[in-house]
């Protein structure tokens, strides 16, 4: 592997080093693996000084962000220090008022600036259409990850006021906390009771650790480089672009394929994250499991971005009332959780749609549980569960249409294309012109619907192979990548959230 594959000049390697918006730094990017190579060199010489390396992690965290989002690295330090302070300051008050007013102030910090960076044009754009009047769009660029870190930052105050956490007395664990790399632009989002403890624990990386962060790095790099990447620039973008020049057929394989390009991104992202962290000496939470697996939307969302739907459902949901106040009032609850958790998404109408869409069909689904009378957690079986997972892709799938395309125009065109003008005649067609990408989707939903123990025998054999086995194994997977990549850097989907 040399400068040359990865497109990068030696003439011109300080410009690599300063912030570039269209070259965002990413896992899967030739200048990540290089410095993440001297990023844990470093790390090992400081294994016995926690200080030190915690201070050198945050540091490189703060660089990792400002090669993302540039001098709005500040924002992050902003949240880092306010939520610390009035952490400690809601610790030191015994009245409930007091305590109520200083997370207040934290909910106003964190949400204002997520409000201002992410909805100040589209609220101008719904009130100049409510009053008629007009409304110039501001030139406001969205900072990388503000979502995630926002709403991490959040859970820890939030834990503090219900007295579930004890706050920090040191700014740094806090800043580690926050900023701490692998999670920090696209999830997942970290609980501060989960990580808090490991985080001055002596550093220790297990066999089966390192196995296992290897292995999911492995896929993760896999998903997202060799499965996403290729069929999102060579089909999926092409006909989500342009939908009424494609037939119905190619609109809904087009669906499919932005159904498995938008698994293989994200949970990419999170395998990549909690396998880079493992590396480290650090435990995420699983953020996938398989969702196409499931049965009903509930269960979906139980499988798909799990640290925000339990962030939702914890810190949203529950605060609502949950399940408190009556049935009707749970299905409401429901579906404005699931509105704002699409409007978290995204300051347009179609992820509110797409968040509503969900929100009411959770709704439905806990409605025919109970009028049937199956218990929490009751799974379906055989022909039924079959039934069900085609039901609940499709309809996720359909979902999807209105949360890939920026506007309900494009939507409609896709679905009429889909339901008047169909031509199923063309599918050898198709084949003979995209076989590579039908292999990958093929590839990518085989390896999706694979039962879970050929995952866990994967990664015991992973754990099992010598170091110079798990180097040849990533090397080998480096260099698919390079054969296959494109010429520009494909961000992850969910840096744009």
């Amino acid at each position: 592997m040399s400068w040359s594959d990865w497109n990068i000049d030696p003439a011109r390697l300080p410009d690599v080093f300063v912030y570039d918006p269209q070259a965002p730094l990413i896992f899967s990017s030739g200048l990540f693996l290089w410095l993440f190579a001297a990023f844990a060199g470093a790390y090992l010489l400081l294994r016995r000084h926690t200080t030190a390396r915690l201070l050198f992690v945050t540091a490189f965290s703060y660089y990792f962000y400002y090669k993302s989002s540039g001098m709005y690295l500040f924002l992050l330090a902003l949240v880092t220090v306010s939520d610390f302070l009035i952490a400690r300051r809601m610790d030191q008050c015994l009245t409930p008022w007091k305590r109520k007013a200083w997370v207040t102030l934290s909910l106003a910090v964190n949400l204002g600036l997520l409000c201002y960076f992410k909805y100040t044009n589209f609220l101008g754009e719904c009130w100049a259409s409510l009053t008629g009047g007009t409304f110039t769009t501001l030139d406001i660029f969205l900072p990388v990850g503000i979502s995630f870190f926002t709403f991490q930052s959040l859970s820890y105050t939030l834990d503090v006021y219900r007295g579930q956490v004890k706050p920090l007395t040191c700014l740094l664990d806090y800043a580690f906390y926050v900023s701490f790399f692998p999670q920090l632009v696209a999830g997942p989002i970290v609980r501060a009771r989960d990580f808090l403890p490991q985080i001055r624990r002596p550093l220790f990386v297990s066999r089966e650790m390192f196995g296992r962060g290897v292995f999911l790095i492995f896929c993760g790099l896999f998903k997202k480089a060799v499965i996403s990447d290729y069929i999102s620039i060579n089909f999926v973008e092409r006909v989500f672009d342009n939908p009424t020049l494609y037939s119905g057929l190619e609109n809904l394989l087009g669906v499919y394929g932005y159904a498995l390009q938008i698994y293989c991104d994200f949970s990419g992202y999170s395998d990549m994250a909690i396998g880079l962290a493992l590396l480290l000496g650090f435990h995420f939470n699983e953020n996938f499991r398989s969702p196409y697996q499931s049965a009903s939307v509930t269960e979906f969302w139980r499988r798909w971005h799990i640290s925000l739907s339990t962030w939702l459902r914890d810190y949203l949901y529950i605060s609502l009332g949950g399940n408190r106040k009556g049935k009707l009032r749970q299905y409401l609850n429901l579906i404005i959780t699931m509105f704002l958790g699409g409007l978290w998404h995204g300051a347009s109408w179609n992820f509110v749609l797409w968040g509503m869409l969900h929100g009411v069909a959770l709704a439905m689904h806990k409605f025919w549980m109970q009028l049937v009378g199956r218990p929490k957690g009751w799974q379906s079986r055989g022909f039924r569960r079959v039934l069900g997972v085609l039901v609940t892709f499709h309809f996720v799938c359909f979902c999807w249409i209105f949360f890939r395309h920026s506007d309900f125009s494009g939507a409609v065109a896709m679905l009429r294309q889909i339901f008047t003008d169909f031509h199923p005649e063309l599918l050898p067609q198709w084949l003979a012109g995209y076989g590579e990408v039908c292999l990958l989707m093929v590839l990518g939903f085989v390896l999706h619907f694979l039962p879970e123990r050929w995952e866990q025998a994967a990664i015991k054999r992973t754990t099992a192979l010598p170091l110079v086995g798990k180097a040849a194994l990533l090397v080998l997977l480096v260099y698919v990548v390079i054969q296959m990549k494109s010429a520009d850097i494909q961000p992850f989907i969910y840096f744009q959230f």
